[in-house]
């Protein structure tokens, strides 16, 4: 186990959810911090809360409202019909601009400024919906940056980054907290907690990827 602190950027979702268990996993100390921007299911903050604090973890929710305000998108604006598939040859309109670059930048300025040099994150290449935030080659290229900007050495580790769903699933309950991931977390972007609404991509993705798992364990 790493004896240092890491920071993880947690929504309260299945992804960090399960990255704030891989962290206490391997670090002395892990810390939580959560956003909101102006999204439509902001309830995942406060389960996020709740999951953080029952795992005796300590954290913090920021307000950072310009995300949403500065580009249009459907889990920010209520009167944009959210994509349900990825059109082709764009992203879908629950891409949120610079999201992933904003919560990281200001995760690591959160860090620096209590000695900790550890970000964790719940992005994923594998199954990214087509945002470019969550490629790998982003994250390496964001570290190195957050690096140089501010003369510090920060590690962004990256978890489920060549998981898929299924995989991440697997990931949870090896660590012991699949039901916990799965009762009360809160991935849907209509704000429905658990298994959410059924049919946004978000909802579609992680139930796909439980059946799957679900069936290679039988």
């Amino acid at each position: 186990m790493n004896k240092e602190t890491a920071l993880i950027v947690f929504s309260g979702g299945q992804d960090s959810t399960t990255c704030l268990f891989w962290a206490k996993r391997h670090f002395a100390e892990v810390r939580a911090l959560s956003f909101r921007y102006g999204q439509k299911h902001e309830k995942e903050v406060e389960l996020a809360r709740q999951i953080a604090l029952e795992a005796g973890v300590d954290f913090e929710a920021m307000d950072m409202p310009l995300i949403g305000q500065l580009g249009r998108n459907s889990l920010t604006d209520a009167t944009l019909p959210m994509d349900e598939a990825k059109p082709d040859g764009t992203f879908p309109n629950t891409f949120v601009p610079g999201r992933n670059l904003f919560f990281l930048s200001v995760a690591a300025v959160y860090a620096r400024e209590r000695g900790i040099r550890h970000l964790v994150t719940g992005v994923s290449q594998t199954d990214f919906s087509g945002y470019p935030d969550c490629r790998d080659s982003f994250i390496k290229s964001l570290n190195v940056t957050l690096n140089l900007a501010m003369d510090e050495q920060f590690v962004v580790h990256t978890p489920l980054m060549w998981l898929d769903k299924a995989d991440t699933w697997a990931l949870a309950d090896k660590l012991g907290v699949l039901e916990l991931v799965r009762a009360r977390t809160l991935t849907c972007y209509n704000g429905i907690p658990g298994d959410g609404c059924g049919h946004c991509p978000a909802c579609k993705l992680r139930r796909e990827g439980l059946e799957r798992y679900l069936a290679k364990s039988d």
